[in-house]
């Protein structure tokens, strides 16, 4: 125990042995720490002690073994007289520490209670005295636990115990608990009483071996010990001279009985560095899955989700091997994981890879979503099979729009649902904070601008702070981009200050809106500047859904805080008056931007209604936006599923749409290669591919799609057919997925299949997990597991050192089935401006409705000998892609015109 150092009253003799002893505790602590840091170059265990008296010999002591075995020692030293509540505060603050991973005390004998002991951490409690280490030595689980090295330098001093009786002398609490038990496993038989009992002396004389636990008052005359018992003083007073048994004390024998005690002290601390390090290394998955007792007909989804009881999200995270300082709670159901896990698993194998994506969807969505969860639930709960789901949040467009939100469906669902569906964490909030920030900050530039002097800006922008000017580093940035290699303010020149101050914006050329998270079209268009202090600046902008800000895109691209604050950085708002890009660095925001998502950046852990993990970031809409859920979050959970397990993402839309951005876009971001598409096919969608009647948002389905039509089914089927043929591009296996609805008919579902698997894929699955949950996807599953298993020969669809136009144009003829494509105006001279300025080799994120192959969204099934129009091309350089905006100049008119007619069908109110 922290503090209680032993000294053994035995001749002089016994120093020898006991230097021995402790230089050979020290020797074995010293080889296997050696090892451990041989297999983790990087590792510098660190053990804490707190102090909250004054022994400087103990805190020598401490520091010379330390060194001897290699350790790093932190002494916190609190004031003498500190209360239990300001040391508790202390203990809780290294608990948290992950730099620190064992913690010790040395306090005086009034500090130590239960609050102030169990306030340690069991897995950094290496003096062995919570509750929690107790508990297990007394159950016998001496793996799991660490002893008291107080405890065991007794034992270590003590040979034959076997008969013997021990009596313990003020040594109560942790300490008494623990020679107790170690005692009496060695054979002795051991009593316990206090100094003031009237029993005292009739155990002493009876007593073989004393243990001293506290000073020994003066009124206990040394002649209640019989001749010839050892006695060992376990009195943190040791060190104060207040011990007195009637023999004469060795200062040697004194210091070097207490360096057996630290000697110990470290022993344990090397054992528990091992144990950290195992802690930190992959674990197979402990998950209690949760029981689903499905009703017919099926509940509505808010009945389901309300229904289930969901796990405290602490308990899945211990679950699924995360530690406790890896994630962030916000309330009971939901939490924040850290990006540190990355780094601790760095060397663990990623798991199997698999994108659920869709043939051309009707307006009600085909359930993609609603097949993900119902994969997982599957794979985890029902095969064993280490799996997370990878969804992206929802925006609140479509949440209150007609579509309605994104957690799934049925039994096949992310619980709670409505925690799911709205605020979530913060992430779109942030998103759109960080948006409008830098809008604001485009027009407060453009104002200040055009209404002060370069002295007045240069004094705005490098301010006077305490008699002193300085640049910023963000300014140094700026400065060197301009050439100007200066350092001190005051030596910049009038022509080099005009270049600093003066972004020189042109007002026609910005491209960055303002966004708002709901379906407000009256937003669309909006004139800004037109109150008296803004002095006449008036200008055209428009507001776009939160989600399609290039914000997003960074948020769901990015692989690191760093790279995702380089990214926001490069973003580009506007053109200057000569034609060059201006950039959020630029503006000098770039900090500011960051703060603001340095929370967004961490995917949110969920479960399904049947317990398995869900990790939730990043955001919809591929057919404005790439569409997929985050990388880190892919990255993460394919670390935490392990080697032999599944991560299940989801792109938006159809195959053409989604899964191509997945492909081109997201995995060249993460180096992530995919071992499977999981292919969502509807009857429904199917039907209405082969000539059946439009499907309409809100309204009732016409009887084609209620009653069986096999010739309907086989002629949509042409649109499945060109899907699995877009995925056999990228050179991945393909299992379609059958999303089976009550009105199907089986001769429908078994025609779908039988076409699915002769058109190529590796096979073709009927899923009744909206009915069933994870039981009814089962045999999707084990098709997945087999697809996985197969030879994967992915490729990219086209190179980026292509030009844009060729890049365009491949996407258009091999994947929309395009004749050729045909470029505005405008759209070649932005194509012109972005190749000069340097953009031409980045990824081609088309935006194009999600509801046909071709721009043309009542052109079902799969249309050919079409030209694909382009009206413009705008860049988003931060996020690294070219997005050509396409459609005709007379049904688009800029990109909020094309947003506002592609999420049309989302943005339309409920009707209550």
């Amino acid at each position: 125990m922290g503090g209680q150092f032993l000294v053994c009253l035995l001749s002089a003799k016994n120093l020898p042995v006991l230097l021995f002893c402790c230089s050979k505790i020290a020797e074995n602590a010293r080889k296997s720490l050696a090892s451990l840091k041989r297999e983790n170059p990087r590792l510098e265990p660190t053990l804490a002690i707190i102090q909250a008296r004054n022994d400087p010999l103990v805190q020598e002591i401490n520091k010379n073994f330390a060194e001897e075995v290699g350790l790093r020692v932190i002494h916190i030293c609190l004031p003498e007289g500190s209360s239990k509540d300001e040391i508790v505060s202390e203990i809780l603050r290294l608990n948290e520490d992950p730099n620190v991973q064992g913690l010790a005390l040395d306090l005086p004998e009034s500090s130590y209670s239960s609050k102030v002991l169990n306030a340690v951490k069991p897995e950094k409690d290496v003096d062995g005295l919570s509750d929690v280490n107790l508990g297990r030595l007394v159950r016998g689980d001496a793996y799991d636990c660490l002893v008291s090295p107080t405890a065991c330098a007794v034992l270590e001093l003590l040979e034959d115990l076997d008969g013997k009786t021990v009596l313990l002398v003020g040594a109560d609490g942790a300490l008494g608990a623990s020679l107790h038990c170690l005692l009496q496993r060695r054979g002795a038989t051991t009593a316990s009483c206090q100094w003031k009992s009237r029993e005292l002396q009739n155990k002493l004389h009876h007593a073989d071996v004393v243990v001293v636990g506290s000073t020994k008052p003066d009124d206990v005359p040394v002649s209640w010990i019989k001749p010839g018992t050892t006695i060992i003083n376990c009195s943190r007073d040791l060190l104060s001279g207040k011990h007195n048994y009637g023999q004469q004390n060795n200062h040697d024998a004194e210091n070097a009985v207490c360096s057996l005690a630290v000697a110990m002290r470290m022993q344990n601390m090397v054992k528990n560095t091992e144990r950290w390090i195992q802690s930190q290394q992959f674990r197979k998955w402990d998950l209690r899955c949760l029981k689903l007792q499905p009703l017919s007909p099926v509940p509505s989804d808010i009945e389901i989700s309300r229904a289930q009881s969901p796990k405290a999200v602490d308990v899945l995270a211990k679950e699924i091997g995360l530690l406790t300082d890896e994630i962030e709670i916000y309330g009971q159901t939901k939490a924040k994981v850290r990006l540190s896990l990355l780094e601790r698993l760095k060397d663990q194998p990623d798991g199997k890879y698999v994108l659920v994506a869709g043939i051309t969807p009707t307006p009600l969505g085909e359930g993609k979503s609603t097949v993900t969860v119902g994969l997982v639930q599957a794979l985890t709960a029902h095969l064993n099979i280490n799996s997370f789901a990878c969804l992206r949040q929802p925006s609140q467009g479509p949440t209150f729009g007609v579509k309605g939100g994104a957690a799934g469906g049925g039994y096949a669902q992310v619980i709670p649902m409505e925690e799911f569906n709205l605020h979530l964490t913060g992430d779109i909030h942030a998103i759109t904070a960080a948006n409008n920030l830098l809008a604001a900050a485009i027009d407060a530039r453009i104002l200040h601008e055009g209404t002060q002097s370069d002295k007045a800006l240069y004094n705005r922008l490098v301010p006077v702070v305490n008699g002193v000017r300085g640049f910023s580093a963000i300014q140094f940035a700026r400065l060197r981009r301009l050439g100007i290699n200066k350092t001190d303010p005051g030596t910049l020149t009038e022509e080099e200050i005009n270049k600093f101050v003066r972004l020189d914006i042109d007002p026609s050329t910005i491209t960055w809106q303002r966004v708002v998270d709901t379906n407000d079209r009256f937003l669309r268009k909006i004139t800004v500047g037109q109150a008296n202090t803004e002095k006449g600046f008036v200008r055209q902008a428009q507001f776009d859904i939160a989600v399609a800000s290039e914000i997003m895109a960074i948020l769901a691209l990015t692989n690191s805080l760093e790279d995702m604050k380089e990214r926001l950085g490069k973003m580009v708002v506007a053109n200057d008056k000569k034609g060059e890009p201006v950039t959020a660095e630029d503006l000098g925001v770039t900090g500011a931007l960051a703060v603001l998502m340095k929370d967004a950046i961490k995917p949110t852990l969920m479960q399904t209604l049947e317990g398995t993990p869900v990790f939730v970031h990043a955001g919809p809409f591929a057919n404005i936006a790439h569409g997929n859920s985050s990388v880190l979050a892919d990255k993460i959970a394919l670390k935490l599923v392990g080697e032999k397990g599944f991560v299940v993402t989801e792109a938006g839309f159809g195959a053409d749409i989604g899964m191509e951005k997945f492909f081109n876009i997201k995995c060249r971001a993460s180096g992530l290669v995919p071992s499977v598409v999981v292919l969502v096919a509807t009857v429904r969608a199917l039907k209405m591919h082969g000539g059946g009647p439009n499907v309409t948002a809100g309204a009732p389905l016409k009887k084609e799609y209620t009653e069986e039509n096999l010739q309907l089914v086989a002629d949509g089927c042409c649109n499945l057919q060109k899907q699995i043929q877009i995925t056999q591009l990228f050179g991945v296996p393909v299992v379609v997925a059958l999303n089976v609805f009550k009105t199907d008919s089986p001769a429908e579902v078994d025609l779908v299949c039988e076409i699915a698997k002769r058109s190529g894929a590796f096979d073709a699955v009927p899923c009744n997990h909206w009915s069933d949950g994870g039981r009814g996807a089962v045999k999707l599953a084990q098709a997945v597991e087999k697809a996985a298993n197969q030879k994967n020969s992915f490729k990219y669809l086209y190179s980026l050192e292509l030009p844009i136009v060729e890049k365009i144009r491949i996407i258009a003829q091999k994947v929309y089935g395009a004749q050729d494509i045909e470029l505005s105006p405008a759209a070649q001279s932005q194509i012109d401006r972005y190749t000069r300025q340097g953009f031409g080799n980045l990824p081609i994120c088309m935006a194009k409705t999600h509801l046909s192959l071709s721009h043309q969204p009542e052109r079902k099934g799969v249309p050919t000998g079409f030209i694909l129009p382009i009206s413009d091309v705008r860049a988003s350089i931060g996020a690294g892609f070219i997005y050509p905006l396409v459609g005709t100049d007379n049904c688009v008119s800029g990109k909020g015109s094309l947003i506002a007619k592609l999420l049309g069908v989302f943005l339309q109110p409920r009707s209550f």
